[in-house]
């Protein structure tokens, strides 16, 4: 079977990604089984650049099919920030550091002005050069205090109004099915399943 390399470092991000290409024609694979220790810059405009350019570096790098994706957290009263900076927030190291400072910048933001969405570019590479992109979105708000104690990232203070709780709140199986990786990933996959 042929392998897909998922391009990520994230653990929490690997374990969601093998959920949610379950039952795809390829054997994933991550940066650490194929000994891939280059760090790709995350220098692009868009998640969409970023996206591509790990995607294509490491398909090149490894000689497989690579996915990779490039996500944020885009906060309406912050002027869409963290946005493409979401993983270095304030350059703040730890998850928890960078959901409280966005707590901070929130307050006094009342709750009518708290909406945000999560954004997954999602792009797949092959080593001989084309490239294929695919984007969710999960619309929220963002809560007055962290809740939950599952997902990672800024999932315990994205509040999802329709199911009346976090992004942490969830299960890995319900998360799997609304967040913004998995409606990209869906698309992904479809074209997985063709590509064979």
């Amino acid at each position: 079977m042929r392998k897909l390399l998922i391009a990520t470092h994230n653990k929490g991000k690997l374990r969601e990604y093998q959920a949610l290409l379950r039952g795809i024609p390829f054997r994933l694979t991550s940066l650490a089984e194929e000994g891939l220790e280059i760090k790709v810059e995350e220098m692009g405009n868009t998640y969409e650049d970023n996206a591509i350019l790990k995607a294509t570096t490491y398909a090149k790098a490894s000689g497989l099919i690579t996915l990779a994706d490039d996500s944020g957290l885009e906060v309406d009263a912050l002027n869409g920030e963290p946005g493409l900076r979401s993983a270095r927030y304030g350059g703040l190291t730890t998850d928890e550091e960078r959901y409280w400072l966005l707590l901070e910048r929130l307050k006094g933001v009342p709750w009518e002005r708290r909406k945000a969405r999560f954004r997954c570019i999602i792009a797949i590479a092959s080593p001989r050069g084309w490239v294929e992109t695919f984007e969710g979105i999960c619309e929220g708000v963002i809560t007055f205090e962290p809740r939950g104690t599952s997902g990672f990232g800024y999932d315990p203070v994205f509040y999802l109004p329709e199911l009346g709780c976090t992004m942490a709140e969830l299960s890995p199986e319900q998360k799997n099915q609304i967040s913004h990786r998995a409606k990209a990933a869906r698309k992904a996959k479809d074209f997985l399943c063709r590509l064979i």
